[in-house]
C-alpha cells in the first residue's frame, strides 16, 4: 500500500530514521510505516516541510534535474538585505558544491517588511541589539547541499533561520512543528506536482 505524507519538521531533527549520536531523528517524533522514508532532506538545523513516501515514483520526480519542481523558503538573514543582494540571488551566485564551484538557477526572491508568521523557534534565533535582521521568500529548483544558506552568506547575509515553507502547491501555513499530515495519491499528486 502507498503513503504520502508531509510533515513540519522541527528545528534539531535529523532526516533520517536510523540513530547518529544523541540527535533527535524522525522516529523520534513520528510514527510512520517501515517503508515510508523522506524525498530528499532538510538540515538538522532546518525546518519546515518535508515529504514522507513509500512511492519510489514521487522520489524520482521530484529530485530529477529535468523535473525540477520549485521549493521555496522563509528565510531571516542577520542585517538588513539590499536591493543588491537581492538582485545577485535572483540572477544566480557562485557557491562551493563538493569543493567545486556551481553558478545557481535563477532564484524569485522577496524581500518581506515583517518576520513571516511562523512559530516560534525552540530554542529561539539569539537577539543582539546591534545586528538587525531581516526575512527574504526563497525561491529555488534546484537542492543543493545547504545551498540557501551557502546562497545568502555568498552575498553577504548569513542565515540565521531557514524554514522551507513549500514544494509544488504544497505549504506549512498555520501547522506546527512536529505536525504530519497524510494524503491519497491523488491529493498529494496534486498539490505537489500541479499546484
Amino acid at each position: 500500500m502507498l503513503h504520502y505524507f508531509a510533515l513540519y519538521k522541527p528545528f534539531e531533527v535529523l532526516t533520517q530514521f536510523s540513530s547518529e549520536g544523541n540527535k533527535k531523528t524522525l522516529k523520534d517524533i513520528i510514527d510512520v510505516p517501515t517503508d515510508v522514508y523522506p524525498v530528499g532532506r532538510l538540515d538538522y538545523d532546518s525546518e519546515g516541510l518535508l515529504l514522507l513516501t513509500n512511492d519510489k515514483g514521487v522520489n524520482a520526480a521530484l529530485l530529477q534535474p529535468s523535473k525540477r519542481r520549485e521549493k521555496s523558503y522563509l528565510v531571516q538573514l542577520e542585517g538588513e538585505i539590499t536591493p543588491e543582494a537581492i538582485s545577485k540571488l535572483e540572477k544566480g551566485v557562485d557557491i562551493s558544491i563538493n569543493s567545486k564551484i556551481h553558478h545557481t538557477l535563477p532564484a524569485k526572491v522577496i524581500s518581506l517588511s515583517k518576520a513571516p508568521a511562523l512559530p516560534e523557534r525552540n530554542p529561539p534565533i539569539r537577539f543582539r541589539k546591534n545586528i538587525p535582521t531581516s526575512w527574504i521568500s526563497l525561491s529555488i529548483s534546484e537542492g543543493k547541499n545547504r545551498q540557501v544558506r551557502k546562497m545568502t552568506a555568498g552575498v553577504g547575509f548569513p542565515t540565521l533561520r531557514l524554514v522551507r515553507y513549500s514544494i509544488g502547491g504544497l505549504n506549512i501555513e498555520g501547522w506546527h512543528p512536529g505536525e504530519l499530515r497524510s494524503f491519497t495519491r491523488e491529493e498529494f499528486y496534486k498539490l505537489v506536482f500541479n499546484g
